[in-house]
Formats: C-alpha cells, structure tokens, sequence
C-alpha cells in the first residue's frame, strides 16, 4: 500500500489530517477577482489537489489589510477589500475540498513591506518594522510602522480568522516569521530597531505573532488551530546576498540557535504547527529552492527543530521524490511533509505513492518559470511542466467524437506532449523521430548533476509515452515525400532547433567545440575553458565544467550575463550567479569572439577594443535556431499543419510544453 507513514493520519491541535502530505502555501496569481475574492479558477485548483488526494492544502498568502501595507488589487487574495464576498466564494470552495476527505487553512499574511517591489507589487511607499532599504529598490526607504497601526492590524488578523472560521477553513496560518515578508521584518534584529513593546530583544521582536495568535484564540477558542510559516534560519551574508550552501559566513539574520530558541516562545504562545523553511527575500534561492539545491534541503535545520518543539513541523523543500519524503518521516526531520511545486506539477501525488507509481509522478524540474517567474511577468499562477495547473477547468483533456490519424514529426519534449495529449483524446498518434532516443536538447541539458530534475522529466515522458501505447519510429527523418505517402490527417512540427553557428577566422580548429558536444560527452574540454556566450545554457555549462576541475572564463556581448533570452525567474537566477563566483568563473562581458589563434582567442569589445586571451578550449554557446524545414516545405499544402515547441520559437521547456499541450488538446 505505498509508503505506510505517509498516509497515517495527524493531528493539528484538534483537527484530524487524514495523511501527513500538506499542500504548500503558493501565491495564488491571477486565481481572484478584483476585489481579492477566490474565482472558480482557485476553487477549481485547490480541489483538484484534494481530488489528488492530499491531506491538508495551505492556501495562498491572503492579506488581512490593504491599507498600510498598499498592494496592486487582483493578484493576490485580501479579506479586507470585501469580506462579505471572500467568505461567500471561500465557502463554495471549503465546502467541495471536505467532500475529498482534505483539510484546508487559509494563510493570513501581514503583506510585504520592505520585500514588496515599489510601484509594480505595492502602490504606496512600503512600510517596515524600521526605516529600511527595500529589498528591490534600495534608494527606496520603507516607512516604520506605529505601535497603533501595528495593533490595528492584530485586530485585522483577528477578524479575518473569524471569516475564515466561518467560510469554513479547518484552521489558520499565520505567515509569516518567514522569509523576511513584513511580519518578519519585526523578528528579525537586522531589520527591526524599534524601542517600542514590538521591538529590543528576541522576545520584543517576537510580541507581533504572539499577540495575534493570542488574539485569535482569545475570540475563536483552542479548538480552531492557529499554524505559523516559519523560517528557522534566514541565510542572510549581508544586505541583498545570501549564503550558499556549504559556505562558511555570517549570518546576518536569524541564526539557527535563535531559530530554535523563538520556536519554543511561538509554541508556548500557542501556535498548533510550524510550517518550517530556511531563507529569505536577501538569500530567496533558500526560500524558493531552484534546481541548483539539493533534496531536501531543510532537514538538517528542521532535525533540529524537531528536537526542541512538541507541535507538528511540516517541511517542505524540494522533497517531491517520494523516497525524499517518506525518508524525512523516518529521519524525524518532519512530521508532515509539504508540496508545493510538486503539486503543481502532478495533484495527483498522493495518489500515485499509494498505489505504488512513483514512476507515473510529472515531476517539478525546479524552474520557477511557470509558477513564481508568472507571478513577476503579471501573469496567472500555473506550471511549466503541467499547463493545466490554475486552469484545470479549461485544458481539461476531453475525448473526441472522431479520431483523427496524427502523425508527429520530433521526439523532443514539444512532441512527446503533443503525442501524448492526442492520444489521450483519443486520436491515433504516430511519433516520428530521427535519432534512436526520445528526449530532444533535453538530453545534453539534463548532463550535469544538478540537473536531476530534467532527467527526471525525460524518464518521465518516455514512460507516459511507452504507457500510453503511441507507435514512435525511431531514426527516420521525416520528408515532404514520407508525409505525402503516409496522408495523415494532422501534422504536428516538432522539429526543434539547432545550435547558431559562427562564422569566424579559425573558427574551424579543433579546440572549437559546441556546448552540445560537450554536454552530449562527445568532446572533451581541456583545462583552461573559454566559452562563448553567457546566456543560460552557457552559464550552466560553465558551472558544469568548474565542477569538474576546470579554469572557465565566460565571454557575453551583453553587459550582463544571463539577459538574454526568456527572463530567469529571480531565484534562480541570482543562485547560478552566486555559484558562479563561489567557483572562480571568470566573466568578460561586452565583448565578442572575433578570432580563434592557435594560442587561444581575439576578442573585440562594444568600443572595438581588441584583447587576446590563452586557453586550450572555446565553446560556442550563442544560442539554438528553429529547424523549420519541413514546415516551410508542407507549408499552404496541409490543412492542419501545426509548428510547436523550439521549431516554433527557440524558448524555454515551458513554451515547448505548453505550445504543444495547446495543440494536443485542440487537434
């Protein structure tokens, strides 16, 4: 029957979880109306993850207040703006999650203060513990808040539990002493220099969450449970920069000693679980783990933890593979674990540990592209990987009346998802590809170790794609000619991209390799690596190769690495940065190849300055092109003719997915 521990039930103060998977809290982008109310999206979205058949689901951030702390309406939850109709749309919502057997708490935030972004996320100056820099824009100060505005919005909290109490929620969680967010700004000495009774030592700092979740208990009783999102170390090395894993510093924040010592005084003031993490907005690739981060990250800590509280800690980070979770169970690092992304990626999680198909989990791959990444964009909450999350209600695969003969030419992602949506409706789909394997640029990009998570998806893909009994010709490359003769009814392109190609003096030579030969182990670099182009793929080439012992320089024609291409979500991006100097990665940017010489190479700046630089092996990493060949061919001579994933537009894994769902789910 699966992993037994992860299914028997757990109490939270007096409410009965049926299993010991809880649905992270994630901000529900784009899942309200203007008034901060739930939509049928978010309704539709939290009951498909009980549907899945999670324990307890955790609800996004919902902010009690949206008069001092001034948040753009429309992106994220708020009781305040309109509670009659929160509780009216919350209800319809609680109501379907209990018909699964799941538990629900609705999170109750403070808002963001000094890590909210000054004129795109907040319309009014930010507000603080202290007179502080914002996190986004440090010329911006935030405003201290008044002792009586800090106990007005106690009494916020307090309303907004009774609300939530009625619209029927299970429970509430308090977020946050957590991640910096304003709450936090008040425990945290670095941020908070108030003399006031929020203020002084670790006790002052923490009056703020102790007297709200006194408050609540006070109007609402013990018997409705009051949760806490709880960071146990922030990781901060200084203002705006967090320490990497295994890097000896400083810290700045919460260390874990005061992490363990608050959690006591949070539990004797009444908090019924610690929904535990590590980090902040100053160290938020701990907060929002990209892949460059390891399983379980929190456990240490969270051992720890376990060790001087009696309340349940849940713990997420990166525990998606079932072996992780149930481990972190065994370990006593947790007694409950959370999913955030995982559930995104695959509601059906739990369902599928319980009858024993670990393999059949659509795993997260670490990406933030689809979920927090959209956040940032202005865009509505959904998955890279899993299209349908948010929207579960409008990509919902439906059967077809006639089956169609679909013939998909390309075994990349983009047409594994499309072959694989097709057949799901029901169409008789064969799968074209010109290699011996399934996988696309996926393969080379999955090669380092810290690229776990997309070899993960590969397997899974091919698995669905075996499963699903899709008939895939192997080494054969597709021809205006072979369509012809085969006369499908619908033609998907699936073609990908192929590298960009320099044309430049001694561009020949053989120290000259591609970023795919070396991922694909074709080719091998010598010690001194000069690679050509500083976009992702070569950044994470370039960490790659650092791993292995070499001295790598990085050359950008822009002024920053990683700016070209789609936008990298923040975490992610400032980790890769960071790994970057912590292995000596050298990086020239504003400059070009313009030469390959026998000792090395010429570069030329965006001033024409010219530089020549030893080294034993360049790479060329400038970038992929689509191969629209045959599209161009069958172009005007097929009705439904359909170019997806890189072929289309040279992007990311999410576009290819999502490019290809959309067809699938409408051929």
């Amino acid at each position: 029957m699966g992993n037994k521990s992860l299914f028997e039930p757990i109490k939270i103060g007096n409410v009965e979880v049926k299993n010991k998977i809880s649905m992270a809290p994630m901000g529900a982008f784009g899942l309200i109306d203007n008034e901060g109310c739930y939509n049928q999206r978010a309704i539709d979205y939290y009951v498909e993850r009980a549907k899945g058949g999670t324990g307890l689901i955790i609800t996004s951030i919902t902010k009690v207040e949206n008069e001092l702390d001034k948040a753009v309406p429309g992106v994220i939850p708020m009781i305040s703006i309109n509670p009659g109709r929160f509780l009216m749309t919350s209800a319809e919502m609680t109501e379907r999650v209990h018909a699964y057997g799941t538990k629900i708490f609705l999170q109750l935030t403070m808002g963001f203060g000094r890590s909210g972004a000054p004129g795109t996320l907040l319309t009014s100056q930010p507000v603080s513990a202290s007179n502080i820099p914002n996190y986004w824009n440090p010329t911006v100060t935030c405003r201290e808040l008044t002792t009586s505005e800090v106990e007005w919005i106690v009494t916020k909290f307090i309303q907004s539990a009774e609300i939530a109490q009625k619209a029927g929620f299970d429970g509430v969680e308090i977020h946050a002493v957590h991640e910096g967010y304003l709450l936090d700004q008040f425990t945290l000495s670095i941020f908070n220099k108030r003399t006031d009774k929020y203020g002084g030592d670790l006790r002052g700092r923490l009056q703020l969450p102790i007297e709200i979740v006194q408050g609540i208990k006070g109007r609402l009783g013990d018997k409705f449970p009051v949760g806490l999102r709880y960071s146990v170390k922030s990781c901060i090395k200084d203002w705006r920069q967090g320490g990497l894993p295994d890097e000896d510093f400083v810290e700045k924040g919460r260390d874990l000693e005061e992490g363990l010592e608050a959690a006591k005084i949070l539990e004797a003031a009444g908090y019924d679980e610690l929904n535990t993490d590590v980090g902040t907005y100053d160290a938020w690739y701990w907060s929002h783990p990209p892949l460059y981060q390891k399983d379980g990250l929190y456990l240490p800590y969270t051992k720890e933890l376990k060790k001087v509280v009696k309340i349940p800690v849940i713990v997420a980070g990166k525990l998606g593979a079932p072996t992780e979770a149930e481990k972190a169970l065994e370990d006593d690092a947790a007694d409950m674990i959370g999913l955030a992304r995982p559930l995104l990626s695959d509601p059906y999680w739990p369902k599928k540990v319980l009858s024993n198909h670990p393999e059949k989990i659509r795993p997260c791959i670490g990406c933030h592209a689809g979920c927090l990444g959209r956040g940032f964009e202005g865009k509505p909450l959904s998955c890279a990987v899993n299209p349908a999350a948010g929207r579960e209600r409008y990509y919902k695969i439906e059967p077809v009346l006639k089956p169609k003969d679909v013939m998909v030419v390309g075994g990349g992602l983009a047409g594994m998802e499309a072959a694989i949506t097709a057949k799901k409706r029901g169409h008789k789909v064969t799968l074209y590809e010109s290699t011996n394997e399934l996988g696309g640029v996926v393969i080379p990009g999955s090669v380092p170790d810290f690229k776990v998570d997309d070899r993960r998806l590969l397997n899974w893909y091919r698995n669905e794609i075996k499963e699903s009994g899709i008939e895939v010709v192997f080494n054969t490359k597709v021809t205006e000619q072979f369509v012809k003769n085969e006369n499908p009814e619908v033609v998907i392109i699936a073609t990908g991209s192929k590298e960009i190609k320099l044309d430049l003096p001694g561009i020949e030579k053989d120290k000259v390799l591609t970023a795919v030969e070396i991922l694909n182990t074709k080719k091998k670099a010598g010690k001194n690596v000069l690679i050509i182009g500083g976009g992702l793929v070569g950044c994470e080439t370039a960490l790659y190769l650092a791993n292995q012992g070499k001295k790598v320089t990085i050359v950008e024609s822009k002024n920053n690495i990683l700016d070209s291409g789609k936008p990298i979500p923040h975490m992610n991006k400032i980790m890769l940065i960071d790994l970057l100097k912590s292995h000596n990665i050298n990086t020239i940017t504003g400059n070009s190849l313009l030469e390959v010489t026998d000792e090395g190479a010429v570069l030329i700046s965006n001033k024409f300055k010219k530089q020549s630089v030893e080294t034993d092996t360049i790479i060329i990493s400038v970038g992929f092109k689509s191969d629209r060949k045959l599209y161009n061919k069958l172009h005007g001579k097929i009705t439904d003719l359909y170019l997806i994933g890189d072929a289309y537009e040279t992007a990311n894994i999410m576009d290819a997915i999502w490019s290809a769902n959309e067809i699938g789910l409408n051929c």
